[in-house]
């Protein structure tokens, strides 16, 4: 027997090809133009980036940037500490 893998299975069909996975590249909400402003006040904003548990959303899920998700964790921290956001949610 030769080491190949046959085209066609023993069924008669041929295997499925896979498709590559496309992802888009997520782009920051807080760059650009018309973007939304980091700001400890604006507790609408913020609860976007909260989890329902209360835990701030990692920047690979939100697509925050690196200096923008300091900054927003910063508003988030200081938002806590004036009640104006719960610490827990639950």
């Amino acid at each position: 027997m030769s080491d190949q893998i046959p085209d066609i299975t023993e069924s008669g069909a041929r295997p499925s090809m896979r498709r590559q996975f496309f992802r888009r590249r997520k782009t920051c909400p807080f760059t650009g133009t018309n973007a939304m402003k980091i700001d400890y006040k604006d507790v609408r904003v913020l609860n976007k980036f909260v989890s329902e548990r209360g835990k701030m959303v990692p920047s690979r899920i939100s697509a925050v940037s690196a200096t923008n998700q300091r900054a927003l964790s910063l508003a988030i921290k200081r938002a806590r500490f004036l009640a104006l956001m719960p610490y827990v949610n639950g």
